[in-house]
């Protein structure tokens, strides 16, 4: 059984408001965003538990929702640090998070888990694309944030050792995820345009950028399917 400790991302540092007010804002946006994220995934990830195969299994991924619980707690401190309510920056993204988990129900263990990857993996890179824009301090809170590399490493193996022994698996996880990236580009992409101090943020003042972020962010899911045999 993994090692919750393993799944458990390091204490971000302390948060400070940048010079900039908007870039300031628009960091706090970011940390109710992946507040949110955090959420929600621990009600996804606890939910789809029960589609375990085995107890191992099941406790494997009943510890990775406890981590989302704990990088919650850490991101609503940060956010109260800052001055800034946590319900408030982070009930704007409440509905698109919903309707993305509302659209994309798996059926069984392993679209479980391919959701987790690929959803995580696209979330992740988003949140690495803002993290670029801030200050080294707010940098480092963003990525400390995000998904533990053992996580994504479980699911990785999981999925790679059940479609070498079953090539139609294959064929429908591959199918699953091209629908999987379709509703989490859509999601990412209205977020970034629903928030305009994250927009700004994001997209560095440009809203032509976004051609640029759905192209970076289409490149790293691709490199993700491929890592486990996956096809797009």
């Amino acid at each position: 059984m993994p090692d919750q400790s393993r799944f458990q991302p390091a204490a971000p540092p302390d948060g400070n408001r940048s010079a900039d007010p908007t870039r300031a804002e628009g960091f706090a946006d970011l940390l109710g965003l992946l507040a949110m994220g955090a959420l929600l995934a621990f009600d996804r990830i606890a939910a789809d538990a029960r589609l375990a195969p085995d107890l191992a299994r099941r406790a494997a991924l009943s510890e990775m929702a406890a981590a989302e619980v704990e990088v919650y707690r850490r991101l609503a401190g940060q956010l109260e640090a800052l001055g800034v309510e946590p319900e408030a920056v982070m009930a704007p993204y409440l509905p698109a998070l919903e309707a993305y988990h509302a659209r994309t129900v798996p059926t069984d263990w392993w679209e479980a888990l391919t959701k987790a990857y690929v959803g995580n993996g696209i979330a992740d890179d988003f949140h690495r694309v803002a993290a670029g824009r801030l200050d080294p301090a707010g940098r480092d809170a963003v990525l400390s944030a995000l998904h533990a590399s053992a996580y994504q490493q479980y699911a990785a193996v999981e999925i790679r050792t059940a479609i070498d022994g079953s090539p139609e698996l294959g064929s429908r996880l591959s199918m699953w995820a091209r629908r999987l990236v379709g509703e989490g580009l859509s999601q990412a992409q209205s977020v970034a345009a629903g928030q305009p101090a994250l927009a700004r943020l994001v997209l560095d003042g440009d809203p032509t950028r976004l051609v640029e972020l759905h192209r970076r962010l289409v490149a790293r899911h691709s490199d993700r399917m491929a890592a486990v045999g996956l096809s797009n």
